[in-house]
Formats: C-alpha cells, structure tokens, sequence
C-alpha cells in the first residue's frame, strides 16, 4: 500500500487505467489515497466501479479484448470464438468481457465459449449488468496485479 499511495499522480493514473479504461473510475479511485489497507482500496475500487454509468462502461470497453486462448489452440477453436464474438458484439454492440482469474488456461477455452454462448440469451438490460460485473472484476484482479508489482517499480515513480 505504501507504494500505491506515494506514487505520482501520472504514475498512479496510467497504473490504474491500465486496470480500467476508465478516467471517471481512475480518478475516483485516486482521490480517495491514502489507503490504509488494501482491503479499504479494493472496497473503493469496487464502489467507484458500481456508480460508473454505462457511457463510462462503454468506454472502458473500448479496450477491452478477449483473454489470450492458450498455446496450441486448434485453428476451429479460434474460428469458433471469433463468430461467437462477432454474434456477441452484432447483438450488443460492445466487446464480450469476462474476468478468468483462476480459471486454468486448460479451461479457457471452454469458458469462453459456454460464457458468451449463454450471455447471447440475455435481454440488453441483462447483459449490462453482467457486463459491469465482469468489468468491476477485471479492474479488481488487475489492480492487484499492479500492486504485487508495485515492488518493480509498477506505481512508485
């Protein structure tokens, strides 16, 4: 905590847009320091990220990508997920988003694609707060990423 709460504000701002393209999130976020804990950090992260409006939500898509598939993935696998993801993004005009922390990359794959196969059946509404979960959940285990890294100079310039 000591390094995320003594880092630059330019520093600590490109750590956490890396987390969430969210400037609205990241400043919230940053405003907040200092953190006593990381328990305390993690809870405003996740606040700040459940009053992000869906245009902020929209935005913090823009950069999102689908998790790397695993080494050796078959041809048909990446076939298969590229028109699942096209249906996706046709049916909800925004990039599919899942958070995969602690999912084997043996698994991934297969999350994957049983993910966005059920997410197609959901009404818009649905899937935007699904979405917004997922989002939260990436920002959450990136953040901590950041600060397991904050050692090797992630966020104390």
């Amino acid at each position: 905590m000591e390094h995320f709460n003594a880092a630059s504000a330019e520093a600590l701002e490109q750590t956490l847009l890396s987390c969430l393209r969210s400037p609205r999130w990241s400043r919230r976020v940053a405003e907040h320091r200092p953190y006593p804990d990381l328990d305390s950090l993690l809870a405003a992260a996740d606040e700040a990220a459940y009053d992000l409006t869906w245009p902020d939500l929209t935005e913090a898509l823009t950069a999102e990508s689908l998790p790397p598939l695993p080494p050796g993935t078959y041809s048909a696998a990446h076939t298969a997920l590229s028109a699942a993801h096209a249906a996706y993004e046709a049916r909800f005009g925004h990039a599919f988003v899942i958070c995969l922390d602690g999912v084997a990359q043996a698994e991934t794959l297969d999350r994957l694609l049983e993910a966005i196969r059920s997410r197609l059946t959901n009404d818009p509404e649905e899937e935007r707060a699904v979405t917004a979960d997922e989002l939260r959940r990436l920002a959450r285990g990136r953040l901590l990423t950041a600060l397991r890294s904050a050692g090797n100079c992630a966020i104390n310039h």
